[in-house]
C-alpha cells in the first residue's frame, strides 16, 4: 500500500486518538508492528498551537518511520498554515481531521462537523493540498460515513477529495451522530472504495485478526486502522498482520518482552510530560495493559495512589517480573477494550 511516494510495510495501521496517540504510544505500537501511525490532532488555531498540550501533541523528534501529523480546524488559511508549520517541523504526511465527533470540536465546525458543509470541507482540502504540494508532502483525509444516518455523504466527499489531490482516505464506520455508539458498519466504506482510486482504510471496531480479515472482505478496503483495541494490547498489530499474511495466529507475547516494552514506554512518557504529570497520565496506560491479568486489579489500585514516576516504574517492573516467574507468555485472558476511547 502506498501513500504518495511512501510504501507501508503492511496494511495494519494505528488510528489517531486524542489523549492517547502521543509520541510514546506511537513508538510503542510501532515496536509491536503498527505499519503506520498518525499523531493526535493538532489545532490549526494559532492561539492553541502555542499551548504546552499542542506542543506535546506535535512532538515527533527522533521518531522512526513516517512522520504523519493530523491537523484540525475550520479555516482554510489557518489549516494551510498549520500544514506548512508541521512540514517545517519534519512532517512527511499531513492528515486532515474530518472525523472527530466531539462536541467541543464540532461546535467550532471542525472535525466531522465539516461533513455538513461540503463546500467548506473542499476549500480546506484545496488549501492544505496547495500548501503541501511544493514540499512533495502527501495529504490524507480521515472522516466518518456522514453526519447522520440520513446523510451518509462519505462517498461523494471522498470522490471530491481525491480530485483535489488527497492521496489516502480513512473512514470510521459510524456517523458523527452515532459518536461511538452502536456497531460500526462497513457498507458505506465499500461505497467509498468503489468511488475512488486512492487507497481506502477501514476503521471502527477492529479488535481481532478475524475481525480485520472480515472487514477487509466486506469493505474491499486496502488497509485497516486499529484504535481502541490497541489500548493495553499494542501487539495486536503484529497479530493482525501475521494472520492476514499467513492465516495463522501468533503465540501471545513473552511476558518479559511486554515488561521491557512497557517500561520503555513509561520512561518515554515521563520524558515527554515530566515526572509528576507523566506519572499521573501514565496510570491509564498501565491500567489498560494489566487489565484482566493475574493480580492486575491490585496493581492498578496501587498505581492510582502513586505520585512518583520512579516508584511507579519499579512497581510495574516488579509486577511483570513476578508474572514472568509464573508464565512464560502473557496469559490468554485479554484485557477488555475501554469504551471511553475517542478516536479522530
Amino acid at each position: 500500500m502506498h501513500i504518495g511516494p511512501y510504501v507501508l510495510p503492511h496494511p495494519v495501521l494505528l488510528a489517531p486518538m486524542a489523549g492517547v496517540t502521543d509520541q510514546p504510544f506511537r513508538q510503542l505500537c510501532r515496536g509491536f508492528g503498527a505499519g503506520y501511525a498518525v499523531s493526535e490532532m493538532v489545532s490549526a488555531r494559532p492561539d492553541l498551537q502555542r499551548t504546552l498540550e499542542s506542543r506535546r501533541r506535535a512532538a515527533h523528534e527522533g521518531e522512526p518511520g513516517l512522520t504523519a501529523v493530523q491537523i484540525v480546524g475550520a479555516d482554510p488559511v489557518m489549516m494551510a498554515e498549520a500544514a506548512r508549520q508541521s512540514i517545517g517541523r519534519g512532517a512527511r504526511i499531513i492528515d486532515i481531521n474530518m472525523g472527530c465527533p466531539s462536541r467541543k470540536v464540532c461546535s467550532r465546525w471542525a472535525g466531522s462537523a465539516l461533513m455538513q458543509d461540503e463546500p467548506l470541507a473542499l476549500r480546506i482540502i484545496d488549501a492544505v493540498v496547495a500548501a503541501c504540494a511544493p514540499h512533495g508532502v502527501p495529504v490524507t483525509l480521515k472522516m466518518r460515513t456522514g453526519w447522520s444516518g440520513a446523510h451518509r455523504n462519505a462517498p461523494r466527499l471522498a470522490r471530491a477529495a481525491q480530485e483535489a489531490g488527497v492521496r489516502m482516505i480513512a473512514v470510521h464506520g459510524r456517523t458523527r451522530e452515532q459518536g461511538y455508539r452502536d456497531q460500526a458498519e462497513y457498507r458505506t466504506i465499500a461505497e467509498v472504495k468503489a468511488a475512488v482510486r486512492v487507497p481506502v482504510v477501514a476503521n471502527g471496531d477492529i479488535d481481532s485478526p478475524e475481525k480485520a480479515q472480515a472487514v477487509l472482505a466486506a469493505s474491499g478496503a486496502d488497509a485497516v486502522m486499529v484504535g481502541r483495541a490497541a489500548w493495553g494490547r499494542p501487539w495486536i498489530f503484529r497479530e493482525v498482520a501475521h494472520f492476514l499474511a499467513t492465516g495463522r495466529h501468533l503465540a501471545p507475547p513473552l511476558v518479559l518482552e511486554v515488561r521491557r516494552a512497557l517500561l520503555a514506554h513509561l520512561h518515554a512518557h515521563y520524558r515527554l510530560y515530566g515526572l509528576a504529570a507523566g506519572a499521573r497520565s501514565a496510570r491509564k496506560h498501565i491500567g489498560w495493559c494489566v487489565r484482566g491479568l493475574p493480580g492486575g486489579a491490585a496493581l492498578r489500585e496501587r498505581i492510582n495512589t502513586m505520585e512518583h514516576a520512579g516508584a511507579q516504574a519499579r512497581a510495574v517492573a516488579d509486577y511483570f517480573s513476578a508474572l514472568a516467574a509464573a508464565h512464560d507468555r502473557l496469559p490468554a485472558a485479554a484485557p477488555a477494550v475501554p469504551q471511553e476511547a475517542r478516536s479522530a
